[in-house]
């Protein structure tokens, strides 16, 4: 089967394709993945591996599309795939319109979002979209990561006949708590022991709504000194130097970590007391909320995609776009954590370990795959 995605740089489409082709079983499933361009740093996660071949399908960028696509074709009809699995708009319409031309048997789209505003975006995003939409009766089946996903998808006017939804997997063995990890990470960024560290992971990103985070930041230093906020995650240089301007205008300067990227996930979760999910559209199902539980730290959460389903009882759940519904969150739930943190941390792990676990993905994609 060939899986198709547009790169393998960091992110949450791109990791729970990683994970799904290692974990598929090489004896029943032969799996090319196939990238528009040679990029990422999770490459070096299956490169190698057994039952696996990496093709770069050498896009030259954003307007190189008929020669594109008569390559891709041309691949195809050499491999013959007998699925095709495409990740996000622009490969599902390349996949769908290749994978026709070069007889594939079955073709399989997956969508992630969401609510998407796509006003936020440029004028090719919108036109994806609505070309999505009139093509989505086509492929053979389309996969959403979220019951939301699904919801909106279908009331856009996507029509099929085989549409369902397969949660994300988190590797439970990889993301797990490490409090020693987490201190030196703390040592690192200079917080102590009794300073309360709120993160926000996410790419610098509009529908990940940074501007709500540091509103409600800013609300909550003037209750609650002891406290310090980090975001992990990087983006555009102009919206980067919008969002720094914006937190030292709000008095944030000494209660805020630009951290950037890391690679450490694991040691940066363990880090924190909380780690808060502020999305005001777009959310399908966030990794970064179940990752984080799977390291026994609680969050609070906006009320978008799937987000309060993932949390369940074991976080706290609040309108978008309410900085101060936000910072009553943060309240709350360090309230919930002075009663009894240990437990808490255990019940928020076992939440992720028995509903979201890689495995369960799996096995749940590959029960799919052999009705083809």
């Amino acid at each position: 089967m060939f899986f198709l995605i547009r790169s393998l740089n960091i992110g949450g489409t791109e990791r729970q394709l990683v994970e799904l082709v290692k974990g598929l079983d090489k004896t029943r499933f032969k799996v090319t993945v196939g990238i528009f361009y040679y990029e990422g740093a999770l490459i070096k996660e299956i490169e190698g591996i057994p039952g696996i071949h990496v093709i770069s399908l050498n896009k030259r960028g954003r307007w190189d599309i008929a020669r594109f696509i008569c390559h891709f074709i041309k691949i195809l009809t050499t491999l013959k795939p007998h699925i095709l699995y495409s990740y996000l708009p622009d490969a599902n319409l390349v996949g769908l319109i290749s994978g026709r031309i070069a007889r594939v048997k079955q073709i399989v789209w997956g969508v992630r979002a969401s609510n998407m505003d796509v006003s936020r975006y440029d004028w090719l995003v919108g036109i994806s979209l609505r070309l999505s939409v009139f093509l989505s009766r086509f492929p053979n089946a389309i996969i959403s990561n979220s019951f939301a996903g699904k919801e909106f998808h279908e009331k856009i006017g996507y029509r099929n006949k085989h549409m369902a939804f397969i949660h994300n997997g988190i590797n439970t063995e990889h993301f797990i708590p490490d409090r020693n990890a987490g201190a030196s990470v703390r040592a690192e960024w200079g917080i102590n022991k009794k300073t309360i560290l709120i993160g926000l992971v996410a790419r610098m990103d509009p529908m990940k709504d940074y501007l709500v985070f540091l509103k409600a930041a800013q609300i909550f230093v003037q209750r609650h000194k002891s406290v310090c906020f980090v975001c992990v995650g990087d983006g555009p240089m102009d919206y980067k130097e919008k969002l720094y301007s914006l937190s030292e205008e709000s008095g944030l300067s000494d209660f805020i970590i630009w951290a950037g990227l890391r690679s450490d996930m694991p040691a940066v979760y363990s880090a924190l007391d909380i780690v808060t999910s502020t999305s005001s559209y777009g959310e399908g199902f966030s990794n970064v909320i179940a990752e984080a539980m799977a390291c026994g730290v609680p969050c609070v959460v906006t009320d978008v995609g799937d987000s309060a389903l993932i949390v369940g009882d074991t976080g706290l759940v609040v309108p978008i776009k309410d900085p101060e519904a936000l910072a009553n969150g943060w309240m709350n739930m360090l309230k919930r954590l002075e009663n009894n943190a240990c437990l808490s941390s255990k019940k928020t792990r076992e939440r992720i370990v028995s509903n979201y676990s890689v495995e369960l993905l799996i096995k749940k994609t590959s029960a799919l795959f052999t009705v083809f």
